[in-house]
């Protein structure tokens, strides 16, 4: 039996899902968590569905999340959505289950879960859950709202289609999604939208980003600053593209200070491979995009370093 028969077999078989997604969420966390859910709703009305995970008010427009009693994991079917590692799974009562399915587009270097579907190949784990819903041929109901999201989740992860995971397959979702009765004007808008507080820290990143002699750059944003402008860490995920506008610049790093002093590391690059330095720094990720973590100023210095050699030695093949 092919894994998407498998995993709408599962659905079917159990009367309560949970659906967890990663920890500090964008777009397609939040849109293929919500826009599962949605789907299987619709498709079993008689099943109860949750969504869980910290509420995330930058990105509560695409959905909100449920608070759950933990006694509706026994028996559950729990389906953890768009995250690569166990460490970064949003709400530890994932474990709780009766039976765990793991969804994702990241690279499957912590296997977990009793039945796992990976597809590195896809543009985000919202073009996962199409595909799932196109491989069971109708077993699945999509709603208008459900397109919503994931089409929010797929312009999220696509960097509004300039990233190389970027792929037709990719553009035949989306336009399938585009044949369901919700504004891409508005989801656009919403997502080019900055607030008051982005636009400060767009100028403060341009103003103290570090260009090394080897064409990496880094930033660091310390808590006391994003506090000075009212937005907090998940505010600062708009500004991570922007060092990538400057021609100069082949890879970077976004350093987030965080209240214990440690840091949370954004790394970004044009060519060179960066997901195993985040690798080594407590993360992982694309090859292309990936996230890390310093717990101090020696790590922050450390993986600077090391992203300045990953440039020196890029032949651009």
């Amino acid at each position: 039996m092919k894994i998407e028969l498998e995993i709408l077999k599962k659905i079917k078989q159990f009367d309560t899902i949970i659906i967890h997604r990663h920890q500090s969420p964008d777009p397609d966390a939040i849109g293929s968590q919500s826009g599962l859910a949605a789907i299987i709703r619709a498709s079993f009305p008689e099943k109860k569905v949750y969504q869980v995970g910290a509420p995330s008010a930058g990105l509560a427009w695409i959905s909100d999340q449920d608070e759950i009693a933990d006694d509706l994991y026994n028996d559950a079917l729990v389906i953890v959505i768009d995250t690569a590692n166990r460490p970064r799974i949003e709400d530890d009562r994932y474990t709780t289950g009766a039976y765990l399915i793991k969804l994702d587009h990241h690279p499957n270097e912590d296997v977990y879960g009793d039945l796992v579907w990976v597809k590195t190949g896809a543009s985000s784990s919202s073009e996962l859950v199409m595909d799932l819903v196109d491989q069971v041929e109708g077993g699945l109901t999509v709603t208008d709202d459900a397109a919503r999201m994931l089409y929010a989740g797929i312009v999220g992860d696509t960097g509004r289609f300039m990233y190389s995971a970027t792929t037709a397959h990719t553009m035949q979702v989306v336009a399938e999604l585009m044949a369901y009765h919700f504004s891409t004007t508005k989801i656009n808008q919403k997502m080019d939208n900055i607030t008051a507080g982005v636009a400060k820290l767009s100028g403060y990143v341009y103003d103290n980003l570090v260009i090394t002699e080897h064409k990496a750059a880094y930033v660091v944003l310390t808590h006391d600053y994003l506090d000075s402008i009212e937005l907090g860490d998940a505010g600062s995920s708009q500004i991570v593209p922007l060092p990538g506008k400057i021609i100069e610049v082949q890879c970077w790093a976004i350093f987030v200070q965080q209240k214990d002093g440690s840091y949370r590391v954004r790394l970004r690059s044009k060519g060179p491979i960066i997901n195993q330095l985040a690798k080594e720094h407590d993360g992982g990720g694309h090859p292309m995009a990936s996230g890390a973590r310093a717990k101090d100023q020696a790590e922050y210095e450390e993986i600077v370093k090391s992203l300045d050699d990953l440039a020196r030695t890029y032949t651009g093949e």
